[in-house]
This record gives C-alpha cells, sequence and structure tokens, in this order.
C-alpha cells in the first residue's frame, strides 16, 4: 500500500469528505430516530476533517470511549484520494469503502469492549457481556468485506480493543486469519480474556495447519502456560484440548 504523503490535495479531499459525513450527521440528529448512525456519522466525519487539519501529526483518536488508531485507515484514505488525481476511480472506491468499512464496523465493538471493562466489576456478568462483544466481532466478519491484512494489523498494532476485536473477527472468518499474528498474541496476551480466545482461535485453525505450523503451537502453547494457566481451568482445559488435537493429528 502506498506510504501516506498527506499532500495538500489529499488533505483537501479529506477536508471535502470529512464536511460531508459530519454534515450529513448533524442532519440525522434532527430527521432520524437512528442514534447510533448519527453519532457515527459525526464521529467519522470529525476524524476525517482532524486529518485534513493535523495531516501526519495524528497517529490516534478518541472514538467513542476508545483510543482508535486511525493510521490504517488514514492510509487508505489517502491512498484513496491519490489514485482519484490519477484516474483509478474503481481502486479509489475500493480503497474508501475498505477504510470506511474499518472504521464504521469496528470502533463501535472496540468501544463496547473497553466501556464494559471500564464500568464493570470482575464477574460473571461481565464477563457474559464480553462474549457478547466478540460475537459481535464474529458476526461483523461474515457479513462485512474486510482486507485480512488490515484485521492482522489490528492485532499486532492495536489497542486492547481493537486486539480483541480483531480475534474475534478471525474466530468468525477464516479467510482473515493469520498464524504468526496469533502466536504473537498468545505469547504476549492483553487481558486473560483475550488469551482465552486467542486459545479459541488457535483450536479453529488447528486442522489447517501444516506439520511445522503444528509443532510452533505445541510450543506455543507449552509457553504461554503456567501457574495462571492452573488457576485458570477454562483456559487449561482448552490448551489440553489443543495440545491432543495437535498430538492426534
Amino acid at each position: 500500500m502506498p506510504r501516506s504523503t498527506f499532500s495538500v490535495p489529499i488533505r483537501i479531499v479529506l477536508g471535502l469528505l470529512g464536511a460531508g459525513s459530519f454534515g450529513a450527521g448533524v442532519l440525522a440528529v434532527f430527521r432520524t430516530e437512528n442514534g447510533t448512525g448519527a453519532a457515527v456519522l459525526l464521529a467519522f466525519g470529525g476524524i476525517l476533517l482532524v486529518l485534513a487539519i493535523l495531516g501526519n501529526r495524528i497517529e490516534e483518536i478518541e472514538f467513542g470511549g476508545a483510543k482508535l488508531k486511525v493510521r490504517q485507515a488514514a492510509d487508505l484514505f489517502a491512498a484513496a484520494a491519490e489514485a482519484e488525481r490519477e484516474g483509478e476511480t474503481e481502486e479509489a472506491a475500493r480503497l474508501r469503502a475498505q477504510a470506511q468499512a474499518l472504521l464504521d464496523a469496528t470502533a463501535p465493538i472496540a468501544s463496547a469492549y473497553s466501556e464494559i471493562r471500564g464500568s464493570q466489576a470482575a464477574s460473571r456478568e461481565r464477563v457474559a457481556a464480553l462474549e457478547r462483544v466478540v460475537d459481535q466481532a464474529r458476526k461483523l466478519a461474515v457479513t462485512g468485506r474486510f482486507e485480512a491484512a488490515e484485521v492482522s494489523r489490528l492485532l499486532r498494532e492495536g489497542a486492547k480493543e481493537q486486539r480483541i476485536t480483531a480475534i474475534g473477527m478471525m474466530q468468525g472468518n477464516a479467510s482473515l486469519r493469520d498464524f504468526e499474528a496469533v502466536l504473537a498474541a498468545l505469547a504476549d496476551p492483553a487481558s486473560p480474556f483475550e488469551q482465552y480466545h486467542t486459545l479459541r482461535l488457535i483450536d479453529l485453525m488447528v486442522d489447517d495447519l501444516d506439520a511445522v505450523q503444528r509443532d510452533r503451537v505445541t510450543i506455543a502453547v507449552k509457553k504461554a502456560r503456567g501457574l495462571a494457566f492452573r488457576r485458570d481451568t477454562d483456559r487449561w482445559e482448552l490448551s489440553e484440548a489443543i495440545l491432543r488435537r495437535v498430538a492426534a493429528s
């Protein structure tokens, strides 16, 4: 993907797109009852306007209570604007749709995850609420069109809200899975909850792994297990099931 230069023409395009989205959001506030849709339009338009003003100086933005790294989407919008200038309208439309999908679709899920973790004490109810968020990410991966590289980058570089969103999306859609990124997440999880879902993802991936990858899974799972795993029966039992399946394959 071309590196974002955020030249003056590109920033003008971003500004126009942002102003249009922001204006549509303002109208939606008064003319519709879809509060969530209006909020997304307002936030999305605001992001583009900030990008147009600050350009390459901005790396992340607060969106719905969650820090959303916008570099990924910004690069896509910049590439789309450059493609538009060169007359590649179909490519520009594809890149723009991908960037908007990344922002619009994943941000509410990440925000919900952050809100639940920040507002509820540890309990079965909180775990159940977080599970529903991960399920939303799975469903999103099936119903939307996303690039595997961008979902992988969310897992590798994103905040904890984005990481769990990416893991859920990979659980829901095999075409989005990245073996190397998943092993890295298992070794360095943002939370026990995330590590549990990384194990669930690995369990889904086992049948599609080659012999070398299965050996690496065995090493990674054994290395990740420790005293904390023994206190957490869910992670321990899932890791045991993975090791048995790998040994039998």
